[in-house]
């Protein structure tokens, strides 16, 4: 049986349930609306006639409009033991996402049910021991909130635990505790256990303010034997007399090289009896993450504003595989990917300038990321990033609107450089010189990146920046100091040295890199909403 039938079986199932249940007879379910489904979508045509893939810019840090793909997912409940509000009745209720990135023939995979997840499943109590506490049972993603413009969660939580949860509630307080195991997706490439705690604390002290503060601790311990625990590969010689100055260098990880180097500092002919000296050195790994948020609002024309922080340890990776003349070995890099920290602040402000007539909205966001292990190479590891965006509707009916956005944000590489100005600047590295092996990518180590958006919106609900559904027929531009900063089909990232695609070179007949491209636009046609 195929993966795509498997994955369309197991939806199907999932589905199914909900429905039979939600369809039960009367008599059987005692009243008619235990079952309920909501959702998001979002679909467009963006035609890129610059080689692009109908994103306007790379990423979000320019704010999300135009910036995403398709998008969709439906959000089922089931109430098994339905709430009785006021009473001290146990109630219970079952939880169900399923969402994905692809829709038919708006994008690459086109609609393939393999782009779709099961992302959320849980079961969730309450009355059972206290009226305040409710307990959840499987998935336990939590966020304060999020960025609307960049669709940004900065004070999230438990994004990959599967455990259990408590939340106690009172009038002005909500406190959440739980613990599971991150590990199937902390671990992609082979499961280990990532045991997991955390806590969130949202506190209401009066009508128009609130704060929360929340973090998670993630520790996986060597496990004996697994070969998906956290390891680190060494050079450990068995002969250690003749060996002692055999060094394993970080920059031979950064170019998967280390089976390559070591052959080299103990002599190829000595290289096929000497490689089983490279092999992984059981470790345990941790990491962590910090979250804030405060929110205040119904201030004359602000409405709400929202601030969000965060401070993570990421945790390290599991390994890769190299080969080198027929000897294959996993290089196992925990001690290489655990000293990867970040530090993201974003806000958010909306505001009622004109009632029913024009609303604004701003946005701006901060993250400082540094790994301690890499000093060596261009990376987003090591980087500073700053934005700002500001959206501006003007409501000529209720229905009919008009959109205005502009954004500026700036990457800061702070290993070197890490974009190109040019098409052919892998030849413009620092001093003239090139490095096409992996430490630097071009000759900016600063892209800076500015879009306007405009265009007109229906909104049937009503007036709202984030009222919908909304149809948008919107025009994009983009002006960036780096070389085709929109591309996602290896236009602004490749490492080869020659582009032989170019128009100049197909009637010459000689090498060429192709234009130099630093304007993109783009017209979407798109509809979004929540249901």
């Amino acid at each position: 049986m195929n993966k795509q039938l498997c994955r369309f079986l197991a939806f199907f199932a999932v589905f199914m349930s909900f429905v039979t249940a939600a369809m039960m007879p009367v008599d059987a379910r005692a009243d008619d609306d235990r079952f309920s489904a909501g959702g998001y979508f979002r679909i467009g045509a963006r035609p890129d006639f610059q080689g692009g893939y109908s994103k306007l810019g790379l990423w979000n840090i320019s704010g999300r409009l135009l910036n995403e793909t398709q998008w969709a997912a439906l959000d089922m409940r089931l109430q098994l033991l339905k709430q009785t509000p006021g009473t001290d009745e146990i109630w219970t209720s079952l939880h169900a996402k399923i969402e994905g990135g692809s829709a038919h023939g708006a994008d690459l995979l086109n609609g393939a049910l393999g782009a779709f997840s099961l992302t959320q499943l849980y079961v969730k109590a309450g009355n059972i021991g206290s009226k305040d506490i409710v307990w959840q049972v499987g998935t336990l993603d939590f966020y304060f909130g999020d960025l609307g413009l960049y669709d940004m969660k900065f004070a999230e939580i438990f994004y990959d635990t599967v455990g259990a949860s408590l939340t106690w509630s009172t009038e002005k307080t909500d406190l959440l505790v739980g613990i599971g195991d991150s590990g199937y997706l902390k671990n992609p490439q082979g499961y280990s256990p990532v045991l997991t705690a955390g806590l969130a604390l949202r506190v209401k002290p009066k009508d128009g303010v609130e704060f929360g503060v929340g973090g998670e601790l993630m520790y996986a311990p060597a496990v004996e034997a697994n070969t998906n625990s956290p390891h680190q590969t060494r050079y450990m010689p068995q002969y250690a007399d003749n060996t002692s100055n055999v060094q394993l260098r970080y920059e031979d990880y950064l170019r998967h090289e280390v089976i390559e180097n070591f052959a080299q500092q103990v002599g190829e002919s000595d290289f096929s009896n000497r490689v089983k000296d490279v092999r992984p050195d059981s470790v345990d790994a941790f990491s962590f993450k910090l979250v804030g948020y405060l929110g205040f609002g119904k201030l004359g024309a602000l409405k709400w504003n929202n601030l969000f922080f965060n401070f993570l340890r990421l945790h390290p990776e599991q390994f890769y595989e190299e080969s080198y003349k027929g000897e294959t070995r996993k290089i196992y890099v925990s001690e290489w990917t655990d000293e990867r920290y970040q530090f993201n602040l974003g806000d958010e402000m909306n505001l009622e300038i004109v009632k029913n007539r024009f609303d604004l909205t701003w946005a701006a966001m901060f993250g400082y990321h540094f790994d301690k292990d890499d000093t060596i190479s261009a990376s987003e590891r090591n980087r500073l990033i700053w934005s700002a965006v500001v959206r501006g509707q003007v409501y000529f009916t209720q229905v009919t609107h008009l959109l205005i956005e502009t954004s500026f944000a700036q990457e800061k590489s702070l290993n070197g450089n890490l974009w190109r100005s040019k098409a052919d600047s892998i030849w413009r590295n620092n001093k003239g010189l090139m490095d096409a092996r992996g430490l630097e990518y071009g000759d900016l180590d600063v892209r800076n990146t500015w879009q306007g958006k405009i265009g007109v919106v229906l909104n049937p609900t009503g007036v709202g920046i984030f009222s919908r559904p909304s149809l948008r027929f919107m025009y994009g531009i983009q002006y960036s100091n780096a070389h085709n900063a929109f591309a996602s089909n290896n236009l602004s990232e490749e490492e080869d040295l020659l582009n032989y695609y170019g128009t100049q070179a197909m009637q010459s007949g000689k090498d060429n890199f192709g234009p130099t491209r630093h304007l993109h636009h783009v017209l979407s046609l798109e509809a979004e909403a929540w249901f």
